[in-house]
């Protein structure tokens, strides 16, 4: 999503810190909203600005579509410079430039975004790859599988402890995967590749925390990229295999909005995060791999053979498991915290 945005990006599962962790439910250079949301009621802006965002990356696809003759390379180095004239542009009317400088200048968070940076990058690149070559079920595969990338990460990296529901969810989540892979007859590394580089981001993104807010950090992590992705639109001109200045005024401003295509769903889902529970951003987040899919499907013609469908099932049931564990976090909570309080 750009989801994949995503245009995240931070972005997957949407349960607590000891439910879903790393990223679920998060969007990529967006804050999650913290647990203590969780009883809260939802309020109709924030349902409006979650289902704009991911209403958003979920119609990504057709953008992309829009934006041929250029390739996959081609637009991911055009939405990355016309992110940040975007972002920059975007700092100066929220009047916002000290927050961005000083996170700029502290070294840790810094680092920490250039590689939050580089694999959003991949994210980025395989996503619209996929989406120009016939491969857009696969692309809304990997946001399905997204959450229990999140949860897997959360276990092998952070040494957190699942309960048994999440157990099981990530065992259907692996014969999902096995059975898909007989399917394509191959293991589906457009889906891996596209639910690892957006689980890592979300790891990555964890050591910042709510530090840096979703514009800065955006700002930040395409200032990092920007330099490559000025050379990579530069060779491709000289060469003659870029079209940004060869298809006509149209297209050079399709391929410029790309940039506002990545900062506004960004700063809807902030909008919604403070605004929502965040359960209800954790189901949320499913609307977008939901119209990828959908897209897939009634718009470009993808096949999808009887094995590809059971595999999609197996991902479903995985993610209703989640869901159901995760929609119990509230409840445990305020168990946790009556027993304190005897």
């Amino acid at each position: 999503m750009a989801n994949e945005n995503s245009s995240s990006a931070q972005l997957a599962g949407g349960a607590a810190r000891s439910a879903a962790p790393v990223s679920a439910g998060t969007t990529p250079g967006v804050p999650a909203p913290t647990a203590s949301g969780a009883d809260e009621k939802p309020s109709t802006s924030g349902l409006l600005f979650g289902i704009g965002a991911y209403g958003i990356w979920g119609v990504l696809p057709l953008y992309f579509l829009l934006l041929e003759p250029a390739g996959p390379v081609e637009i991911v180095a055009a939405r990355v410079v016309f992110s940040l004239v975007f972002c920059t542009a975007l700092l100066t009317v929220m009047r916002s430039w000290r927050r961005a400088l000083t996170a700029m200048k502290d070294r840790r968070a810094l680092a920490t975004l250039t590689a939050a940076a580089l694999l959003i990058a991949v994210n980025w690149l395989v996503f619209a790859w996929a989406v120009l070559n016939g491969h857009a079920v696969e692309a809304a595969l990997g946001y399905f599988i997204n959450p229990l990338i999140s949860v897997l990460l959360g276990v092998a990296v952070l040494k957190e402890r699942l309960r048994p529901l999440q157990w099981t969810a990530m065992a259907v989540g692996v014969i999902a995967v096995l059975v898909l892979a007989f399917g394509y007859g191959t293991v589906p590394w457009v889906a891996l590749a596209l639910a690892f580089s957006f689980g890592l981001y979300g790891l990555v993104k964890k050591n910042v925390g709510g530090k840096v807010d979703a514009v800065s950090s955006l700002t930040i992590e395409t200032a990092v990229l920007t330099p490559v992705a000025a050379v990579v639109l530069v060779v491709l001109a000289a060469t003659g295999s870029g079209t940004l200045l060869t298809e006509g005024p149209a297209h050079f401003w399709l391929l410029a909005a790309s940039g506002i295509a990545t900062a506004v769903p960004l700063v809807f889902f902030g909008a919604a995060a403070r605004r929502l529970p965040l359960s209800t951003v954790g189901l949320l987040q499913y609307l977008a791999p939901i119209l990828q899919f959908t897209l897939a499907l009634l718009v470009f013609n993808e096949a999808m053979p009887a094995e590809r469908w059971a595999g999609f099932g197996l991902v479903w049931l995985a993610l209703l498991l989640l869901s159901i564990d995760m929609l119990g976090s509230p409840r445990r909570a305020r168990i946790r915290r009556a027993a304190a309080a005897v």
